[in-house]
């Protein structure tokens, strides 16, 4: 008979983490909402919010409170339990790519026993995210189709054949950059990204595989339906989109679905490209800090390289013109996918040269 032994210090240690990442989730969800409103406000000459606290700091929790207290709505023709089912999908798939994330680097402490701030090391990091990703649309799909709305109904549809047209110039990115890595596990893509500069070149991905980073920055945009690819919601044509019918905080998970998918996607794209925690003289700096600062700094450095993604995608939204629909479908099935097999072969030249050099 075999006996599970159950590691009871390492559940709690997971089940803190995956605490604090949800918390820590939602909070900057939240507060994503204040800043894209500051950064709007800012750049159309406005003051922005400023009447809930200082600088409008808590106008966060009164949009949240007035949400939990509105009235609940439920179409009367419309699929009661998927109309339900939708925004609580979206919100659970927003949630789960974060779990493969690394935050910063393993803490170890003096009686050898390893703290890791990722809440599972998966060797199919990569993949996990795009089957999550891929898993997101279907709360977008639901909630307007249950909603027996012909306007939510069309957004929908956009949302799902925009994801699916980009998604493919997504992974092919991704290709070019598994093949230089040779992994599929965020840890070790991290891992080779260390510091900034090393054997006379650039450790970071970015300047590793510039075009792969535009690709797949591009497709980001579409696959969190923002600006200027914010079809699915677009005001002019389709009223609120696919949540039109939605009130109260089912509304709000897909509101706050929207900002979690920013902050997790800014993290994914920081691991990818920016080198995640690592940072330029960061050996002198573990060298002379005691190993959980360490860890804690390269955590405040990774969060502050994604508060910045995020804050370009903000400005990036109140600059471009939204795309018509037809040119949205062209990009992604015209140039970016043409691109990405480019890219993933002229990656593929590149690597047999220095293999065979």
């Amino acid at each position: 008979m075999l006996l599970l032994q159950i590691d009871t210090a390492l559940i709690i240690e997971k089940v803190l983490l995956i605490s604090v990442i949800l918390m820590g989730s939602l909070g900057i969800a939240m507060y994503a909402t204040w800043g894209e409103r500051k950064v709007a406000a800012i750049m159309q000459d406005r003051i922005g919010p400023n009447r809930a606290g200082p600088m409008g700091l808590l106008q966060p929790l009164a949009d949240g409170l007035k949400l939990f207290f509105k009235e609940e709505i439920i179409p009367d023709k419309s699929t009661r339990f998927i109309f339900i089912l939708g925004p609580c999908l979206a919100m659970l798939t927003a949630l789960l790519t974060s779990a493969v994330v690394p935050w910063a680097p393993d803490y170890v402490t003096s009686t050898g026993h390893v703290v890791a701030f990722q809440v599972a090391d998966i060797n199919v990091g990569i993949l996990f995210v795009f089957g999550v990703v891929s898993l997101g649309v279907y709360g977008v799909m639901l909630g307007g189709w249950a909603s027996n709305n012909k306007f939510s109904l069309l957004s929908s549809i956009r949302a799902a054949s925009q994801a699916i047209s980009y998604e493919l110039a997504m992974g092919l990115s991704m290709i070019a950059l598994i093949m230089m890595t040779g992994s599929l596990s965020l840890r070790d893509i991290v891992a080779q990204q260390h510091g900034f500069w090393d054997a006379g070149y650039f450790t970071w991905n970015i300047f590793k595989q510039p075009l792969g980073f535009i690709i797949f920055l591009t497709c980001s945009f579409a696959e969190l339906n923002r600006a200027p690819f914010d079809l699915p919601e677009c005001e002019s044509e389709l009223n609120m989109g696919y949540h039109q019918e939605y009130s109260s905080m089912k509304l709000g998970f897909y509101l706050f679905a929207e900002y979690i998918n920013l902050f997790i996607s800014s993290a994914i794209i920081i691991t990818l490209f920016f080198g995640g925690y690592n940072f330029p003289f960061m050996d002198k700096i573990a060298e002379a800090a005691n190993p959980l600062v360490f860890s804690i700094i390269c955590m405040l450095v990774f969060i502050t390289k994604v508060v910045g993604m995020i804050l370009f995608f903000m400005f990036v939204r109140w600059t471009l013109p939204r795309f018509r629909y037809d040119q949205l479908m062209k990009l992604g099935w015209r140039t970016l996918i043409p691109l990405a097999l480019g890219n993933m072969l002229v990656t593929g030249v590149l690597i047999l040269w220095v293999f065979n050099k």
